[in-house]
């Protein structure tokens, strides 16, 4: 017991898996999930509008110890699902089309096959297809091909890179906006401004990073866990078209006050992107997602590991 106990604590030994369930797909360590990719509808609660029931995000994200950093449908922001990334401000034959708000029904993206999944040399993958909903054509303006891949854990963390590959089946302009596209996360409940900390790869802190470019983000808060704290490291990949990236981050009196955490890799923030039918981007983060604390030294050196 006692050798086993140690292997695992130093992620030796430890098992990935890939388990297709009712709501979606489950990446699992030991049978303890990690990763939870959403495929059915999420339903609402009573007397919220239909409207905001979706599909294609990952919800839960769990570190090793089973602690879950994401949320969905807060009161605030029932359209925030845990980890998804549809873009807000477009434009299609002058029309505004909005993947993000779904409550405008104008647009949304929702999942629609999975491609495949295994686990293959230390690393557990899952490739789904999802569609861009124009709401009001009734047509699929873009087609993602979205991978999620886990590496084996090492000590208290692991690394997952989440990659979107979007092809454009219409003539679409990604307008400038201060958010959407990209990466979105929405943090657990419990943190907010008085005990979770954000810093990014320029050495500003959540009071100034609104705005700002960046390599990397790291946020951070207090868990059940033994270790006593989690967190998340976000990395923007060197090869994505605006690295090192803007991020929207909300303020520290967000939310009346509250201090709520959302974070989102907007490469769009300062400049739009327009894209023919049939052209292809592809955006690509990693996350090392850990139990107990990073600073800014592990942070980077996780960084050129990923690079």
């Amino acid at each position: 017991m006692l050798l086993t106990s140690f292997l695992t604590q130093w992620g030796i030994g430890q098992q990935l898996s890939v388990e297709k369930q009712e709501k979606g797909i489950a990446i699992l360590n030991d049978g303890k999930l990690l990763v939870f990719y959403q495929t059915q509808k999420e339903p609402v609660p009573e007397g919220v509008d239909p409207i905001f029931s979706t599909s294609g995000f990952i919800h839960p994200l769990n570190t090793l110890s089973g602690e879950t950093l994401t949320r969905i449908q807060p009161e605030d922001h029932y359209h925030h699902y845990g980890i998804w990334g549809p873009w807000t401000k477009t434009n299609i034959d002058g029309r505004n089309v909005d993947f993000w708000n779904i409550a405008d029904k104008t647009g949304r993206v929702e999942f629609d096959s999975l491609i495949s999944y295994e686990v293959k040399d230390g690393i557990a993958k899952i490739k789904v297809l999802q569609k861009h909903w124009d709401v009001q054509n009734n047509q699929v303006a873009m087609s993602e091909e979205l991978t999620i891949r886990v590496w084996e854990p090492s000590k208290n963390k692991y690394l997952l890179e989440y990659s979107s590959e979007v092809t454009a089946l219409v003539k679409i302009e990604l307008e400038e906006y201060r958010y959407g596209g990209g990466l979105g996360f929405r943090a657990r409940k419990d943190w907010h401004s008085d005990n979770s900390n954000i810093s990014t790869s320029t050495g500003l802190k959540r009071g100034d990073a609104d705005g700002s470019l960046t390599e990397w983000l790291l946020v951070q808060g207090p868990t059940q866990s033994l270790h006593g704290k989690g967190g998340l490291l976000i990395m923007s990949h060197p090869g994505n078209w605006a690295h090192p990236e803007p991020v929207r981050v909300w303020p520290e009196d967000s939310e009346g006050g509250k201090g709520n955490v959302f974070i989102n890799f907007t490469p769009t923030r300062f400049e739009g992107k327009k894209m023919e039918a049939g052209q292809t981007y592809t955006l690509k983060y990693g996350m090392v997602v850990f139990d107990g604390t990073m600073n800014e030294e592990d942070s980077v050196r996780e960084f050129e590991k990923y690079r």
